[in-house]
């Protein structure tokens, strides 16, 4: 199943860039400094932006109604963090889908039948070029063995899907990435319903 993001049509850009210079460029990021004269003519010198490889997280659930989850340190936070199956599109990895399999078998040990894309966000549409998608993974069982990268220090914990929305308002899942792309997956699936409530 080959799934892509939506396109979105540049509206006309009314910034112009009158400089640009890499300021910081390796594998995982390439930070870029502009100088740009915004709509009503201020000069924004330097203004940074952020390049990274498009990001796949994943919404695993099993058979049992269970969220497959990942717990581990983030050196950002400086904490050990409850997220979703998550990691950086390859290189020459054009099927999302696929992709996010990959992520989800590596760090969990989990695979499943018909994954599909339900979401392709920005992260951050003031600084940060890439976009995040989310795949949704029903009827998700455990039969791979992890392979977990340097620096990837995880245990795998399965949370019954009621808990984890519970949970969400105390900051159970402290991406807010991960949230956002949760809600959404569920929503796809049939299992959340966005309408709103009368007012009170």
């Amino acid at each position: 199943m080959k799934d892509s993001p939506p396109d979105l049509a540049p509206d006309p850009v009314p910034w112009a860039v009158l400089s640009s210079r890499t300021a910081l460029r390796d594998r995982w990021i390439h930070v870029t400094a502009d100088a740009c004269r915004d709509a009503r003519g201020n000069i924004l010198d330097p203004f940074y932006t952020l390049s990274y490889p498009d990001w796949v997280n994943v919404v695993a659930i099993t058979p049992r109604d269970e969220l497959v989850l990942v717990r581990q340190y983030r050196h950002g936070a400086r904490r050990r963090t409850l997220e979703l199956p998550a990691g950086a599109v390859d290189p020459g990895e054009t099927d999302l889908a696929a992709a996010a399999m990959r992520e989800l078998r590596e760090e969990t040990g989990f695979v499943a039948p018909a994954p599909r894309l339900t979401s392709s966000l920005f992260p951050n549409t003031a600084t940060h070029r890439n976009r995040t998608h989310t795949v949704l993974a029903l009827d998700a069982e455990c039969r791979a063995e992890t392979a977990h990268e340097a620096g990837e220090d995880i245990s795998v914990e399965l949370w019954p899907l009621d808990q984890v929305l519970r949970g969400l308002p105390e900051g159970l899942l402290a991406q807010s990435m991960h949230v956002s792309g949760l809600l959404i997956a569920l929503r796809a699936a049939g299992r959340l319903d966005f309408s709103l409530s009368p007012r009170r």
